[in-house]
């Protein structure tokens, strides 16, 4: 079911902070809350709570607010710990956000349940003291027209995805499975439905090196992946180019077969507004040095061609940041790729990846430019149940931090993390709930739901 309009604004004023070892006092005037309702749906809602700290540096706090309406019940959060006793909420800082600098902001949020109206909730507090920071006007309401025509060439600004009128956006969308195994799927009818059905602001074609795939024919692929580039941009979609390197692990076997098809693909397409690359997909058996050396030898020759647009680069651990290996987000904070315009990719299955991997995304996104460029509802493999509650909790982070998506696939592979059922790319329906799988469904209804894309 959608969502009612994005960022139905209601902001509060607030907060007070307590230390780790004890209180801390908090002057009038020395924080402020941002409270946002994002979302909202028959029977639940999903919120945004911004914490700014606007008096001296502090250590540990805890933010209680009242719910006004005794229907609303929060159901999960992220970015602290959450806890709620009849009307009163408690969130308290976890380890990544602990402490805030003069200026600094936290951000939290949860989904809730609520059986009536939604109105805001009341009395902010933080370490129990009420706060009378400024409030913030709500965004005005966003423009209308395609994810395109709206947001024009992005670029990456901060840690964020940022559009034309430099302010951040979340794109949400899908992705291919193997364009030499499924070419089948991708036709104007199922990509009418993406864009116009779905309302996909994404299309990533993935188009793997090996496994008969680009080494087989090169031209042909290459011709295949500008195809697809012309048919999303015609539907006022971004197309994220994926260079589908899995095995071997090293993208630096493909170095040779990077530069080649990346210097084509940027000369065709550098005029266009709707070009993301994705250089490597998931990097495994191999250190983030070599990953590195890799990025630091494409991305130019993207730039020689097509100076503007945004490239991601595949972390370490099959793009876990390193998480997968054992490692964490600090081996790319600490040794960067020499790059501008750039973010890193991490991708998870939400069966298989669960809080150890929300914890080092959400404490990444506020030192890289994070975009989650494939994630399944499964496990790893493609396959098995869908894991509903992990996959929401997934989302809802990525909506909060508006951290970019594409979920895998848009396909009717025979694997549970296929969106559609087997045999459907043979037909021409690709909307309706007799074709989709449980995933699918899931993932219609969240990427079908009101953009809320800034522009001023």
């Amino acid at each position: 079911m959608k969502r009612l309009f994005a960022l139905l604004a209601a902001f509060a004023t607030v907060l007070g902070l307590m230390g780790a070892f004890g209180p801390q006092a908090v002057a009038a005037n020395g924080c402020k809350v941002e409270y946002t309702v994002a979302s909202q749906w028959q029977g639940g809602f999903q919120a945004g709570v911004k914490v700014t700290n606007l008096g001296a540096p502090v250590s540990g706090w805890t933010l209680r607010f009242t719910m006004p309406d005794a229907g609303q019940r929060i159901a999960q959060g992220w970015n602290a710990t959450w806890s709620q006793s009849g009307s009163a909420v408690s969130a308290v800082a976890v380890d990544w956000n602990r402490t805030l600098a003069t200026g600094a902001a936290a951000d939290l949020g949860f989904s809730g349940t609520l059986t009536g109206a939604n109105p805001k909730p009341t009395a902010f507090t933080l370490n129990g003291v009420a706060c009378t920071g400024s409030v913030d006007e709500p965004d005005p309401d966003p423009a209308t027209g395609t994810p395109v025509e709206v947001n024009g060439q992005l670029h990456v600004c901060g840690v964020n995805l940022c559009n034309q009128y430099n302010r951040p956006v979340q794109l949400r969308g899908m992705s291919t499975h193997g364009i030499q195994w499924f070419d089948q799927c991708y036709g104007a009818a199922s990509l009418d439905a993406l864009a116009n059905d779905w309302k996909s602001d994404l299309l990533r074609i993935s188009m793997y090196v090996q496994e008969d795939g680009y080494e087989t024919d090169p031209a042909g692929f290459t011709n295949r992946v500008n195809a697809l580039v012309d048919m999303a941009e015609a539907r006022g979609m971004y197309a994220l180019i994926d260079f589908h390197t899995l095995t071997p692990g090293d993208p630096n076997y493909n170095l040779a077969r990077a530069k080649t098809f990346f210097a084509s693909v940027a000369a065709r397409n550098a005029g266009k507004k709707n070009v993301i690359y994705e250089i490597t997909n998931e990097p495994n058996g191999v250190s983030w040095s070599a990953v590195k050396s890799y990025a630091e030898q494409v991305i130019p020759v993207v730039r020689a061609a097509d100076p503007d647009g945004v490239v991601v680069v595949g972390t370490r651990g099959w793009s876990s940041l390193g998480v997968s290996d054992g490692s964490d987000e600090n081996e790319v904070v600490n040794n960067p790729v020499n790059a501008t315009n750039l973010m890193y990719a991490f991708h998870f299955y939400a069966a298989s990846h669960k809080d150890n991997y929300r914890s080092t995304l959400s404490r990444a996104a506020s030192r890289l430019p994070l975009f989650v460029t494939e994630f399944g509802t499964v496990s790893a493999t493609g396959g098995g149940a869908m894991d509903v509650a992990s996959t929401t909790a997934w989302l809802n982070l990525l909506d909060q931090l508006k951290i970019s998506y594409a979920n895998w696939t848009y396909s009717d592979a025979p694997e549970s993390s296929a969106a559609f059922r087997p045999g459907t790319c043979g037909g021409g329906d690709y909307s309706s709930s007799g074709v989709l799988t449980e995933s699918g469904a899931l993932l219609k209804a969240r990427i079908s739901t009101p953009d809320s894309f800034p522009t001023s």
